[in-house]
């Protein structure tokens, strides 16, 4: 993907990338044009609207920060099915 690296963690490997900029113009339009099958979709998607987020700098300010935090506790096991 030209961006991030594996790394070990603990009995597995981990693929991380950390730079903003690679997740905003690589990782998410690669997922976009792959979708993500399942129900892992709803967490991507959860993802894509916090990097929007901090895209328009609302993570600097507390409104926005408790926006994302409200995102974030709804991810993966915090989301509620219905």
């Amino acid at each position: 993907m030209g961006c991030g690296g594996v790394c070990k963690d603990r009995n597995s490997y981990k693929y991380a990338v950390t730079k903003f900029s690679d997740i905003n113009q690589k990782i998410i339009p690669f997922f976009q044009k792959h979708p993500i099958q399942g129900v892992k979709v709803k967490d991507f998607d959860d993802w894509c609207q916090v990097a929007e987020l901090m895209k328009e700098k609302q993570h600097l300010n507390l409104e926005g920060l408790n926006r994302i935090k409200i995102i974030k506790s709804g991810m993966n096991r915090g989301r509620k099915w219905e």
